[in-house]
C-alpha cells in the first residue's frame, strides 16, 4: 500500500529503519538536485571568460559542449556508484569502502572546512549582492542578508529532507524559468546589431588551440560540477537504485541543453567580442534586447539562482558530515539523526555556525580560492573507486551492478585524465592557492588519527568484555 503525499515528516513507514533516514525525496526531486546543483551563478558570468580565451562562436560552444561531455561521463559515475552503494554520504561512502577510512575522512573534512561551508558562505553573499541591487538597500544589509539566508535555508532543512527538497524544486523551476526568458528572448527576438569592433574585426581562432581550449575548460566544468552532491542523500531517495542514476543523467542532459542555448544566446546577442567584453554577460545580453527591464529580470534570476544553490548545499552536505560522525571519526553528536525529523539536525547547525563564522570573518573568499583543487581532486579519487567496485564485482565479492557505466574503462579513465587537467591547470595558475588547499586537506591527516586512536580506545573495553 502506498503512503499518503501528506504522511507526517516525522513518520516511520514499514519498509524504512525506525532509526535511520526517511525516504522522501523522488525522481522528480532528484533531477531538481542534479540541476540545482550545477546550475548556480557560473552560466550567468563565466561565458565571457571561456569567449576571452577561445575568441571565436564555434569554439565558445565547442568548449561547452565538451564540458557537457565530461559531466555526463560524471552523471553515468556516480550513477554506477549510486546504484551500487546507495547509501548517505556520497563519496564519501566510495572512497571508505574502497580506499579505507583515511581518504573518505579526508573528503568529508574537506567538504567541512572549506568546500561546503567555504560554498554556502560565498553564495550567501552573492545572494545578498543581487539582492541589495534589486533592493536598492545599502552596503551594511549585505552581512545580515547573507546570515538571514544561511538560517532560514538550515532551519527548512532541519525540519526534514521533503521541506528542503520541495524548497529546492520551487527555486529550481525558477531559475529554470528565468534562462528559458533568457533563451526565447535571444533566439525568438530579433537580434541586435552586435558591437561596431566585431564588424569591424572578424573573431581569429587563438594562436595555441590546445592551450587556449584546455585554460577555456577549466571555468566550463567548474560551471558543470555539482551533480555529485544528489548522491549525499542517496539514502533519502525513493527507490534509489533505479531513480538516482536516472536523476543524474536526466539532470546532467537538462543542463547542458541549458547551456549551449545560454552561449547560443550571448553569441548571437552580443557576438563573440562582445561576450568576451561583457563582465555580466546575461545582463548584458537580456538588457540590449528587452531594456532596463530585462537586465534587472537576469538580476533577480541569478538572485533566485543562488538562493536555490544555497538551498542545496545546505540541504545535502550534513549527510557526509553525520556518516564520518556515524564511523567514529568525529563528535558523536553530530552522528545523531532528529528523532521525528530524520535529518543529521546536529550537523546542520554546525555547518551553519561555520558557514556564519566564515561570512563574518571573510575568509571564505580565500577558501573558494582552493575548491576547485580539493573538489576535482575527489572527482578523480571517486571515479576511481569503480575500478575497485568492478574488481570485486569479478572476483564475486559484491554482486552485478545492474546499471553500467557505458564505454568502461575507457570513460571513467577519461574522466580522471579530466580531473587530472583541472589539477594542473589550477596548480599551474596559482601554485599557492593549490599548495594551500593540498594543506588544508593534509590538516586532517592528524585530526583523523585522533579519533581513530579514540574510537579504538572505546572499542577495545566493549571487545574485552565479549563472552
Amino acid at each position: 500500500m502506498s503512503p499518503s503525499p501528506l504522511q507526517d515528516e516525522g513518520e516511520v513507514r514499514p519498509t524504512e529503519p525506525r532509526d535511520g533516514y526517511a525516504r522522501r525525496v523522488g525522481l522528480f526531486s532528484g533531477v531538481m538536485l542534479v540541476i540545482g546543483g550545477i546550475i548556480g551563478s557560473g552560466i550567468f558570468l563565466n561565458p565571457a571568460i571561456v569567449a576571452q580565451r577561445v575568441h571565436t562562436p564555434e569554439l565558445t560552444l565547442g568548449v561547452w559542449l565538451l564540458g557537457g561531455g565530461v559531466a555526463l561521463i560524471g552523471a553515468f559515475i556516480y550513477g554506477e556508484l549510486g546504484q551500487r552503494s546507495p547509501k548517505a554520504g556520497g563519496s564519501y561512502v566510495y572512497l571508505r569502502d574502497a580506499f579505507g577510512p583515511l581518504p573518505a575522512f579526508l573528503n568529508a573534512w574537506g567538504l567541512m572546512l572549506m568546500i561546503a561551508t567555504g560554498a554556502i558562505a560565498a553564495v550567501a553573499v552573492t545572494f545578498a549582492n543581487y539582492t541589495l541591487v534589486l533592493t536598492g538597500l545599502g552596503p551594511a544589509f549585505r552581512f545580515p542578508l547573507a546570515v538571514g539566508a544561511i538560517l532560514l535555508l538550515s532551519g527548512v532543512n532541519y525540519f526534514g529532507v521533503r521541506p528542503g527538497a520541495l524548497t529546492q524544486n520551487v527555486f529550481t523551476v525558477l531559475k529554470l524559468l528565468a534562462l528559458a526568458v533568457l533563451v526565447g528572448a535571444g533566439l525568438l527576438l530579433e537580434s541586435p546589431q552586435p558591437a561596431a569592433v566585431e564588424v569591424v574585426v572578424a573573431p581569429q581562432a587563438p594562436d595555441s588551440l590546445v592551450l587556449a581550449l584546455g585554460a577555456a575548460l577549466v571555468p566550463v566544468l567548474f560551471s558543470y560540477g555539482g551533480w555529485q552532491q544528489t548522491n549525499f542523500v542517496a539514502e533519502e531517495m525513493v527507490d534509489p537504485e533505479r531513480n538516482l542514476p536516472r536523476a543524474l543523467l536526466l539532470g546532467v542532459i537538462g543542463v547542458v541543453t541549458v547551456y549551449l542555448l545560454a552561449n547560443l544566446t550571448y553569441l548571437r546577442t552580443l557576438g563573440a567580442a562582445g561576450l568576451a567584453a561583457s563582465n555580466a554577460p546575461a545582463a548584458d545580453a537580456l538588457g540590449k534586447l528587452l531594456g532596463p527591464a530585462g537586465r534587472t529580470f537576469i538580476i533577480a534570476g541569478v538572485a533566485l539562482s543562488t538562493f536555490g544553490f544555497l538551498n542545496l548545499v545546505i540541504l545535502v552536505s550534513p549527510r557526509v558530515y553525520q556518516a564520518m560522525a556515524a564511523d567514529g571519526l568525529f563528535f558523536p553528536w553530530m552522528a545523531r539523526l532528529h528523532p521525528r525529523y530524520r535529518t543529521p539536525s546536529n550537523a546542520i547547525l554546525f555547518q551553519a555556525g561555520w558557514a556564519i563564522l566564515l561570512t563574518g570573518t571573510g575568509t571564505y573568499g580565500e577558501l573558494l580560492d582552493y575548491v576547485v583543487f580539493a573538489d576535482w581532486l575527489v572527482f578523480g579519487a571517486t571515479a576511481a573507486t569503480l575500478f575497485v567496485y568492478r574488481a570485486r564485482e569479478r572476483q564475486g565479492l559484491v554482486p552485478r551492478a545492474a546499471y553500467r557505466v557505458p564505454g568502461y574503462p575507457f570513460t571513467p579513465l577519461l574522466f580522471i585524465a579530466a580531473a587530472l587537467y583541472v589539477l594542473l591547470g589550477s596548480t599551474a595558475s596559482n601554485p599557492l592557492n593549490a599548495l594551500k588547499g593540498a594543506l588544508l586537506l593534509g590538516a586532517g591527516v592528524p585530526v583523523f588519527l585522533y579519533w581513530r586512536r579514540r574510537t579504538r580506545r572505546l572499542e577495545a573495553p566493549s571487545a574485552l568484555g565479549a563472552p
